[in-house]
């Protein structure tokens, strides 16, 4: 008798436990009725309407069970203010809305705030004011009864002498694996903070599910240190963006400027991976009613600003003389570059440039860093396969050159280094406005998998330029396809084990101004002794007094 109530009582068990992972209603799928219908269609559909009767699809698994349906947080602390945005996976239509942030205090939990999650992205932010960074402080965030998710936001580091940032782009949905190297070698290193530049999904019209999976991956890298992200061209679902101050572009190449999916579709993807950064310097929308995210963040003495490269800028098709088989693409090497540097072309926008400048000339005892999605020239000769060579190509921020020298000199006067992705092909380039070597240094990171459209810095000739740091082959003075003056000082081309993905480890010496530029390739273990980055690198540059 006693075997068999047991058994019975499994049975009941596994049924509930069934019930619990397909839904939280009694109803069955087909009597569930969505509460918010989204207003765009054929975009985002594995996570929006009636996701629950769709098909099992190749990026995620969307139908978790409802103690797992909290994927991730993720937030940065700036000004004593906490930004935290819990990410959840899609919820069924009687399912609870409600998120709750809890800091832990006297080894006790404090539930002290409620907020309300979108049902378009799921996603939920919270704002927490008179943040004390002071100390470490456990939080959990927890959704029902059962459902969970815990980790750690760290004190300011304000007191260490060096600051430490992890830098990555380009998640190519070509590799849907784990990305547990990249965790278990980042979190050996053990980063202050860590920064996705762009192409966190590489899914263009489903970003909620992409997003998960980007999360999934990549969680307990950031479960218990800052993050920031922000989304760039394949994020919010084209191959290019020229954002051109968010008009509605004609097709989805987006040559033409503008944004081409619905505008909720672009405000969700930013929401989702932008809402936990600080407040926006000037948070006044632009056309179709799409946000802004730019702004600076300061950790441990450094300050970091934020920068959307593609909001702004001009789109080329129609504005200027098209020489290539496509608007943006130029392969004649006799074109004359001044041909496309046309009045009111813009780059970052007067109201980008407004910020970098007033955020210049503040806290100038701080070591300054400028972050953005994508490099100020053109820093690759070969794009996809060796026999592509491109001359030059305006998706890059080496067009327009009067933009591109405009942000420079901001950047410069700021005495900032900049950070970047997005072109597969890792470089430390030290920009030229006037004359080379007068700019800012930049870091363009690696691709996080970079077994599709590779890029190769290969000059045609073959041969060093002026001013060669002698490290790598082709170092030294070069001019891009737009004539911008640009020294190179190391490269990673893809011809390695990892094809040359990996990540950046960017290490701000404050007390000497200074600052390291490491690369590591995706397959290294850093805690091995013998472990070696990239040819190069590391690489040491020291800042202007």
């Amino acid at each position: 008798m006693k075997t068999a109530t047991h058994l019975l009582f499994t049975i009941l068990m596994l049924s509930v436990c069934s019930s619990c992972n397909r839904s939280a209603s009694n109803k069955s799928n087909d009597q569930l009725k969505p509460p918010h219908l989204a207003p765009f269609q054929d975009i985002d559909t594995i996570a929006t309407n009636d996701w629950w009767n769709r098909k099992p699809n190749p990026i995620i698994d969307v139908k978790v069970n409802r103690e797992e349906v909290i994927a991730f947080g993720i937030y940065t602390v700036h000004n004593n203010t906490l930004k935290l945005t819990a990410q959840l996976f899609p919820l069924y239509p009687d399912e609870s809305r409600a998120v709750h942030l809890e800091i832990k205090k006297d080894d006790r939990w404090q539930d002290i705030m409620t907020e309300k999650v979108n049902d378009l992205g799921w996603s939920a932010t919270f704002r927490v004011e008179n943040w004390s960074a002071r100390e470490d402080t456990p939080y959990r965030l927890r959704h029902g009864s059962n459902a969970t998710y815990e980790g750690l936001i760290r004190k300011d580091p304000k007191d260490k002498k060096d600051i430490v940032l992890a830098a990555l782009s380009c998640n190519s949905n070509k590799d849907r694996g784990d990305r547990d190297q990249y965790v278990k070698n980042i979190n050996y290193q053990d980063p202050d903070i860590v920064f996705f530049a762009g192409d966190q999904s590489y899914d263009h019209s489903e970003h909620t599910a992409a997003w998960l999976k980007f999360g999934m991956q990549f969680r307990e890298v950031f479960r218990n240190r800052p993050c920031i992200t922000i989304p760039d061209d394949h994020d919010i679902g084209q191959g290019n963006l020229w954002g051109e101050y968010g008009k509605k572009a004609s097709t989805p190449a987006g040559d033409d400027g503008g944004y081409f999916y619905h505008p909720e579709y672009v405000k969700m993807v930013e929401r989702c991976q932008t809402s936990h950064l600080p407040d926006p310097f000037d948070p006044a929308p632009i056309k179709q009613g799409i946000g802004v995210y730019y702004t600076n963040l300061i950790v441990g003495g450094v300050d970091f600003a934020i920068i959307e490269d593609r909001k702004f800028k001009s789109g080329p098709k129609g504005k200027i003389p098209q020489i290539g088989p496509r608007p943006d693409h130029i392969r004649d090497p006799n074109y004359d570059p001044a041909s496309v540097d046309l009045e009111g072309l813009e780059l970052l926008g007067k109201r980008q440039l407004d910020f970098l400048d007033t955020w210049g000339q503040k806290d100038t005892d701080h070591l300054k860093v400028v972050l953005s999605q994508t490099g100020f020239c053109g820093g690759a000769h070969i794009h996809g396969s060796m026999d592509n060579r491109l001359h030059a190509d305006m998706d890059s921020n080496g067009w327009p050159q009067s933009g591109r020298n405009r942000a420079l000199t901001a950047i410069k006067k700021a005495n900032a280094v900049h950070i970047a992705g997005d072109q597969h092909l890792a470089t430390v380039i030290k920009h030229g406005i006037d004359a080379f070597e007068d700019g800012p240094w930049a870091f363009v990171v690696p691709a996080i998998v970079n077994n599709y459209y590779s890029r190769w810095w290969w000059p045609e000739d073959e041969k060093a330029g002026p001013n060669s740091n002698g490290l790598l082959p082709w170092n030294g003075r070069y001019l891009d396809g737009f004539n911008n003056k640009i020294t190179m000082h190391a490269y990673v081309n893809p011809d390695n084990p990892s094809q040359g993905a990996g990540y950046g480890l960017i290490r701000f010496h404050k007390d000497e101004k200074a600052v390291t530029f490491e690369c590591w390739p995706r397959d290294s273990d850093v805690s091995a002794p013998n472990a070696e980055q990239f040819q190069g690198f590391p690489y040491r540059v020291e800042l202007d007094e």
